[in-house]
């Protein structure tokens, strides 16, 4: 994934920093609890698709 990309990239729902896990290919907004996919290099930043956080997770 593009450094510059994940430099500008927020939640897009509380406007908060994202964590990249390139290992599960997530980018991870820890205040919301949620992961968005990143499917063929390609940030899906929409709610629905985003997977909550599990407890051991956060």
């Amino acid at each position: 994934m593009d450094a510059r990309l994940l430099d500008i990239l927020v939640c897009p729902i509380c406007k908060g920093n994202l964590d990249y896990r390139k290992a599960d290919r997530e980018l991870v907004c820890k205040p919301c609890k949620l992961a968005f996919p990143v499917r063929d290099d390609i940030p899906v930043m929409l709610e629905d698709e985003a997977r909550p956080l599990g407890p051991d997770e956060q």
